[in-house]
């Protein structure tokens, strides 16, 4: 019996217009009163990987940024609740322009379920349900996917491998959308300060089928590091979703990727140079070169990854999504693995392979 393949036929992607990285980057360093931690920040900003990163908030009076006088940052950090206010205004807006984006490379109709991925805010009705009325499925399948950070597409996309392989006549929406920028924080340590200036706003929109074009989706996994779970942590505080990542989450990573076993489960085999192309997400210059150094990856193997990373930042679930549309344009090779890491901490991500 032949089993129905799934695929991602298209990817659309869309960012907001506010570029915040800079801007975002000197509020930072007047956070810091030390002479010798302001120079340790700039410096470590510096070799970031990151050039841009993208925001939703409304520029301050005059163009400024959300953290200059007038802006949404300007007096003080607002409420969870003025947060999820914007949340539930502009994160299906972003949503439904990647949708847009997606349309543009293919057909977006007669769709059967939607797969929404979203971590970064909270509303009812949800934004799934606010994109299927904009888009007129009034009566569509719908699957929300909250809370589960960096690797939300993983599982977004695995879950419409799951309909598809049961339903192969399914056309299945896939949304990612993450307004990190929503989430900015007052701190004085300088880590503090670097892992919460890498997040951005982005949002993707795929379209997954049977129909045997773009990247077939293959075998998923997903795994947990011992004793990792105080490692990244996630909780919703009274003035936005505070978020904890540990330094030990490199070293952590890089030192089970070592392990033939892990290698097997992500790869098929404990050979990394059998694969042809790695769709890592770019949670972080260090984390890919965790990555790199853990799987003993040629340099350049993670170019795609490193590339939406200095584009765009890291867009929490979005993110994994922005290096597969690169990628279903690149036509050499034919295998590859995707692979995110978040909350836990887990590994999740699955094998692909070219379709058409």
């Amino acid at each position: 019996m032949t089993q129905t393949s799934a695929c991602i036929n298209a990817i659309g992607c869309a960012v907001p217009e506010q570029d915040v990285h800079f801007s975002f980057i000197q509020w930072a360093a007047r956070q810091l009163e030390d002479d010798r931690a302001r120079q340790l920040f700039t410096r470590m900003a510096d070799r970031s990987g990151i050039d841009h990163r993208w925001s939703v908030l409304p520029a301050a009076p005059g163009g400024g940024s959300p953290v200059d006088p007038g802006g949404f940052y300007a007096d003080g950090m607002p409420s969870t609740a003025r947060r999820m206010a914007l949340y539930g205004e502009f994160a299906p807006t972003l949503a439904l322009r990647a949708i847009d984006a997606l349309s543009a490379k293919v057909a977006v109709e007669d769709i059967t379920h939607l797969v929404v991925a979203s971590c970064t805010g909270f509303i009812a009705p949800g934004v799934d349900q606010i994109i299927a009325a904009s888009l007129g499925l009034a009566d569509v399948e719908r699957t929300l996917v909250g809370f589960m950070g960096c690797y939300a597409a993983v599982a977004a996309l695995r879950t419409a491998r799951h309909i598809v392989r049961s339903e192969p006549a399914a056309r299945v929406l896939v949304v990612t959308v993450e307004l990190s920028s929503l989430h900015l924080q007052p701190e004085q340590q300088v880590d503090r300060l670097l892992m919460m200036l890498q997040f951005g706003d982005g949002a993707a929109a795929a379209l997954v089928t049977a129909d045997p074009r773009g990247i077939s989706l293959g075998q998923p996994f997903a795994l947990t590091l011992p004793d990792s779970a105080e490692l990244i942590r996630w909780h919703v505080g009274d003035s936005g979703f505070l978020m904890h990542l540990s330094g030990e989450v490199p070293a952590r990573i890089q030192s089970a990727l070592k392990d033939p076993s892990i290698r097997q489960r992500l790869c098929g085999s404990t050979d990394p140079a059998e694969v042809d192309h790695w769709a890592v997400h770019a949670g972080g210059r260090s984390i890919l070169d965790a990555v790199e150094h853990g799987l003993d990856l040629d340099e350049g193997a993670l170019a795609p990854s490193r590339s939406v990373l200095a584009r765009h930042g890291n867009m929490s679930s979005a993110t994994l999504m922005f290096i597969l549309a690169d990628m279903l344009d690149d036509r050499r090779g034919t295998n590859g693995v995707a692979l995110a890491f978040g909350p836990g901490v887990a590994a999740e991500g699955f094998r692909f392979s070219r379709a058409g």
